[in-house]
């Protein structure tokens, strides 16, 4: 199975980062975080994604907040998809962010998920790799089942209290 790629510009958005990791680690999606800065740590942020194919990864997922260039930084690295996690900071409330990350030159695309919307980066990480991974794939439509069924018992108890 391919590896999912997390980089975070701080770490200060772990609380976002891990959501998406819970999500990998339910489905068993083996990854591997970072904190690598577009502006302070280009170098590395540049490495990693250069090298992240031939390192068995599949998919990277990039968090950060406020100018929030990191998923940008990161897909001009790569032809390897994409998630751009905007992040919330104390400035506009991860509308900076959101902006930041969504608004990408054609030809570099970044798969933007909702502010601080680390769950969804992770399950839009699954989906890309369940592509190819017929268990993956199988365990994915078993979770939407469940989660189906869990807003269907949450109705049925409302059902019965009114």
């Amino acid at each position: 199975m391919k590896k999912v790629g997390i980089i975070m510009g701080s770490d200060s958005d772990l609380p976002v980062v891990t959501k998406a990791i819970n999500v990998l680690k339910e489905l068993d999606i083996p990854y591997q975080a970072h904190v690598f800065s577009a502006h302070r740590t280009p170098e590395q942020v540049s490495e990693f994604t250069k090298s992240a194919k031939e390192n068995g990864y599949g998919v990277i997922i990039a968090f950060a907040g406020m100018a929030a260039h990191l998923a940008g930084a990161v897909a001009a690295n790569t032809v390897l998809p994409v998630i751009g996690v905007p992040c919330k900071s104390s400035n506009l409330d991860g509308l900076d962010a959101l902006l930041s990350t969504v608004q990408m030159p054609t030809g570099i695309p970044v798969a933007t998920v909702a502010i601080d919307g680390g769950a969804n980066a992770g399950l839009l990480a699954a989906q890309i790799i369940a592509c190819s991974d017929e268990a993956l794939y199988s365990k994915l439509k078993q979770k939407r089942e469940n989660d189906a069924l869990k807003v269907l018992k949450k109705d049925a108890d409302l059902q019965e209290k009114l």
